[in-house]
């Protein structure tokens, strides 16, 4: 089917949907999947470009824009894996049909989806440290968190600190300025 076909075939569903027509949501089929097709991108796009477009809707554990195993140039179509499987939800009902660099991408669930098991050495630079190293940003471990608070803590009362001082001094100069 034409790309643009399906595209106005996710939104007429949508617009069935939200006049409440239907008694429930066409997106439910795919409730138990986390992962969405993108289609129509641009093939100078990076994976890192990708998710900052589809990380408005939720976070992203897993991305795998495909590649030409000979040039390693992107062949305009990604999957992405979301934290959360409503996030796919939203990415469909608000980015499909969007244009991104003049192109109309196409978005949509995908019911069963597997990321691919390549070997890292078969793989380009940059997919491969997505793939080792993630793309979500790491988290901070607990000991931080900690050191993180009692710095906040520390500038708090220096600030209290500070406001008391100059409320002394406020109440001394205006005492003296009494006394004359």
């Amino acid at each position: 089917m034409n790309p643009m076909t399906n595209i106005k075939n996710v939104l007429k569903l949508s617009e069935r949907e939200l006049s409440g027509n239907s008694k429930s949501s066409w997106h439910d089929q795919y409730k138990d999947s986390a992962w969405i097709f993108i289609g129509g991108l641009p093939y100078d796009l990076t994976e890192g470009d990708v998710i900052c477009v589809f990380s408005q809707y939720g976070e992203i554990v897993n991305i795998n824009l495909v590649r030409d195993k000979a040039t390693g140039k992107s062949r305009g179509f990604s999957f992405i894996c979301y934290e959360d499987q409503r996030s796919t939800i939203l990415a469909v009902d608000n980015l499909n049909g969007i244009k991104i660099l003049g192109r109309t991408i196409r978005v949509d669930h995908c019911e069963q989806y597997k990321a691919p098991n390549a070997e890292m050495s078969k793989l380009d630079e940059v997919t491969a440290a997505i793939r080792t190293e993630g793309c979500a940003p790491a988290p901070v471990p607990q000991n931080e968190n900690i050191v993180i608070k009692k710095e906040k803590e520390k500038k708090k009362h220096r600030k209290e600190k500070k406001s008391k001082k100059k409320k002394k001094k406020k109440s001394r100069s205006s005492d003296s300025s009494m006394s004359d």
